[in-house]
């Protein structure tokens, strides 16, 4: 019996213990979509990217109208032209077609490596705000996946955003 008195007595003065360290514990959340959405990097990335792809987009641009004119003008001329001529188009025009879409995939995928690579170096970027305000404001855990809710005071998500250059 005296056992059980001391180890209910030990459970509780942990219990108290680890109660009144977690009352010392200073908590923190960020709203990681706020800031992809809000950041000025994600809006100087995607500029840059758009300055980087543009030319191919507009490439692609070209070679589709060059394939509406070609389908148009054999649509047109299909009664005028003689069977090796049509056909002769029609392979050109499929030839194109096919040039387009390869073109269209390679430049998908491209932007699609660009963007994840902009998206890690931007991810590296928060992470080093995170850190920033957490040590200057004295947090002891910020979390920012997998949580259910969390509490407006404890939301440092703005702050994080002024440390990322935005207010």
């Amino acid at each position: 019996m005296r056992n059980l008195v001391k180890s209910v007595t030990f459970a509780a003065l942990l219990a108290f213990a680890v109660t009144a360290q977690a009352a010392e514990l200073k908590v923190g959340y960020v709203q990681v979509d706020k800031i992809l959405q809000d950041a000025p990097q994600t809006a100087e990335s995607g500029k840059k990217l758009e300055r980087e792809f543009s030319p191919r987009s507009q490439e692609l641009d070209r070679m589709a109208k060059q394939i509406k004119d070609l389908e148009t003008a054999l649509d047109k001329d299909a009664l005028t032209l003689s069977e090796t001529e049509r056909r002769n188009k029609e392979r050109d025009a499929q030839n194109l077609k096919i040039e387009f879409q390869r073109k269209q995939r390679e430049l998908r995928e491209d932007i699609n490596l660009r963007k994840n690579e902009e998206l890690g170096t931007l991810q590296d970027r928060i992470n080093k705000a995170v850190q920033t305000v957490s040590e200057a404001e004295g947090y002891d855990l910020v979390v920012y996946s997998g949580v259910a809710y969390a509490s407006k005071k404890i939301d440092i998500t703005d702050k994080v955003l002024k440390a990322l250059g935005k207010k």
